[in-house]
């Protein structure tokens, strides 16, 4: 079943990890960090809040789930404010925000639009909505050494059918920011380093405690366990560097 993010038990799921060099590196190719103003929505353990503070922004990080947000606020800088309140209406003050973030956010709501209307409402004009995310076909790419998430659908493929049904399409997140009012939408593709781990254990121990990975909620504790072995079964012993394809959808406040 879908992860339930109220769940205390899945509060300190999204924490522990802090975003790789790669994902900077990709970000400031696109806009300016320093000085501006961020709005991090859906914010999870506080790994982006806490990368962009560090890019020299001024953070204000959102997450729905109070057990999740508070695991972010007890590993982040005091001057990163964090409100607990729904992506689509978080009752911040409008026309304020330089840029506003979405990291793997949107494939949780059933539709991108309401989304994308509260990123317009929030940014000042000439401010930029940024959607990072997995579409079906970066979710589902083929398994390699570093992309073990791949395995995950040879060892069950009706995870696949469930990815398609949640992931948006390309077309699908530029036709919301359309509809909100935006211009320049565009899109990119990111491959951004996930974590780097001293060996197959490591990453396994994650894996068997479902750690920042929503769709292993979709497996049974029996079916967790087959999968565990499943990729011990094909993984190196030694280090593990995980790459991630993502999305990038970019777009303009007029």
């Amino acid at each position: 079943m879908p992860i339930d993010f109220a769940d205390p038990a899945n509060g300190d799921t999204y924490s522990g990890r802090e975003a790789d060099p790669s994902w900077a590196a990709a970000i400031t190719d696109t806009v300016d960090p320093v000085g501006a103003h961020i709005v991090d929505l859906g914010c999870g353990g506080g790994t982006y809040a806490r990368a962009w503070r560090t890019l020299g922004a001024h953070v204000t990080a959102v997450d729905s789930s109070a057990p999740i947000l508070e695991s972010a606020r007890r590993s982040s800088p005091a001057d990163i404010a964090f409100e607990c309140a729904s992506a689509e209406h978080t009752c911040l003050p409008g026309g304020r925000a330089d840029i506003v973030f979405a990291r793997a956010l949107v494939h949780h709501l059933p539709d991108a639009s309401a989304l994308a209307t509260e990123m317009f409402r929030l940014l000042r004009p000439g401010g930029t909505a940024i959607v990072q995310d997995r579409t079906s076909e970066d979710a589902t790419l083929a398994a390699s050494p570093t992309n073990p998430r791949g395995y995950l659908f040879d060892a069950f493929p009706r995870l696949v059918e469930i990815e398609g049904r949640r992931r948006h399409g390309v077309d699908d997140v530029k036709a919301a920011f359309t509809r909100a009012g935006f211009t320049d939408v565009a899109t990119q593709q990111l491959w951004e380093t996930r974590r780097r781990y001293e060996s197959r254990e490591k990453y396994l121990i994650e894996i068997a405690g479902r750690t920042g990975r929503s769709i292993l909620h979709e497996l049974s504790d029996v079916e967790l366990a087959q999968l565990v072995e499943y990729l011990r079964g094909r993984l190196a012993r030694g280090e593990l560097i995980e790459r991630d394809r993502w999305t990038l959808w970019t777009a303009v406040a007029p």
